[in-house]
């Protein structure tokens, strides 16, 4: 700051709330900003932090017991992400992933919702990762299974999702089957932020003592957080999106992030103004400001707009791909002669009629895209169809 670099000038506007006052020029000044870089509110908080990352380190090398020896215990994820980590950090207890993103595709509370499930994942991602639908059905079985044996096989069943439309739409679907019959001791670790360099997109991001070091702020889950997820629940596999809304309009008091991530759930219906989903209307924006990469448009799409980041880079490609196959492009695709031809070294770029769409002269759903589900919500390729009014945090139909 002192030599007039601009970059430093930047991170101060940005991080100090007094940035426009000339007597800041302090070590203490310039701690503070690298605190609120990083996550946390002041130099003291980010020093304490670091030094209990470091003690964590030294109770996983020094082999202290494990965090959850005291009881048979079952740990939840939405993924196979921190599997690992669990290990390495100490912990003994056995590892459930549960990972059927409910976030996109259809949800019903048709009998055969879980056939449902697997057709569509075969077809949104199996070629992409690799599984076939006979992969896929049996992965979906086992976690079904896992989920529905856990309260009488374990002592404590954890929890770990994260803040996003991803997580917390798993945990509701965990926390309707333990409903019933809860588990005798049932735990919640649900961060919505972790100190860091880089945006906060997942419990993935973490190693092992940022692992051990959340186990301490594990919480139990109260029977208004059972009731809270069995309702959304209920709501999102509802063909009418109005529960559902209506829970996006007045939170879960009980699980205030949960109650957040279903307004984002909703704000995946088309738009009242311009017939976009929230994520479509974030790709065709970032497209429309320069022709860029699909990779680049999903790197930005994740760690600058996105309010709440859920998507995977699978989830992504299939979105701009369903996009493509609308009756009058949005935007085109181009690859340079020499390239590789993969997906992310595409180059999209806005058309005019993309560009209309987004000043809302020209409503998405005249373009006849192609059909999808949001939850239990059919979205055909025209309108009449349930829209979303951001302003009013309310569904209509039009």
């Amino acid at each position: 700051m002192r030599d007039g670099d601009a970059e430093a000038q930047r991170r101060f506007r940005l991080h100090h709330p007094r940035a426009a006052q000339d007597d800041l020029l302090r070590l203490s000044e310039a701690q503070f900003v690298i605190a609120r870089e990083l996550g946390l509110p002041s130099w003291p908080k980010l020093k304490a932090h670091v030094e209990a990352m470091d003690r964590s380190w030294q109770r996983i090398t020094q082999g202290e017991p494990a965090p959850d020896r005291d009881s048979a215990t079952l740990h939840i994820r939405c993924g196979s992400d921190i599997g690992a980590a669990l290990v390495e950090a100490g912990f003994t207890g056995d590892f459930l992933e549960y990972s059927d993103p409910f976030c996109q595709g259809p949800v019903t509370a048709a009998p055969g919702w879980l056939e449902q499930r697997v057709d569509f994942l075969t077809d949104a991602y199996g070629q992409g990762a690799g599984m076939t639908r006979e992969t896929i059905a049996a992965k979906l079985a086992r976690e079904e299974d896992g989920l529905a044996s856990a309260a009488a096989r374990y002592g404590r069943v954890v929890l770990w999702f994260e803040h996003d439309s991803y997580d917390q739409l798993i945990l509701a679907r965990c926390l309707s089957a333990f409903a019933e019959a809860p588990p005798r001791c049932l735990e919640l670790i649900s961060p919505a932020g972790y100190p860091g360099g880089t945006r906060f997109i997942g419990l993935g991001q973490l190693p092992p003592e940022a692992l051990r070091l959340l186990w301490a702020e594990r919480v139990p889950v109260s029977d208004c957080a059972l009731r809270a997820g069995q309702a959304v629940w209920d709501a999102l596999r509802a063909p009418d999106p109005r529960a559902l809304a209506g829970i996006a309009s007045t939170g879960t008091a009980a699980l205030p992030q949960l109650g957040r991530a279903v307004r984002r759930h909703c704000q995946e219906l088309p738009g009242t103004r311009d017939g976009l989903g929230l994520t479509q209307r974030l790709i065709l924006q970032l497209v429309a400001e320069a022709p860029r990469r699909a990779g680049e448009v999903y790197s930005r799409l994740m760690m600058e707009r996105e309010p709440l980041p859920w998507m995977t880079d699978l989830m992504f490609h299939d979105t701009v791909e369903a996009m493509r196959r609308a009756a009058e492009p949005v935007f085109s695709g181009s690859f340079e002669e020499t390239e590789d031809r993969q997906w992310p070294q595409e180059r999209l770029t806005a058309t005019p009629l993309g560009r209309a769409v987004l000043a809302g002269e020209v409503d998405w759903m005249a373009l006849r895209p192609p059909p999808r589900w949001v939850g239990g919500v059919f979205i055909p390729d025209a309108a009449p169809c349930w829209r979303w009014d951001e302003a009013m945090v309310a569904v209509t139909k039009a």
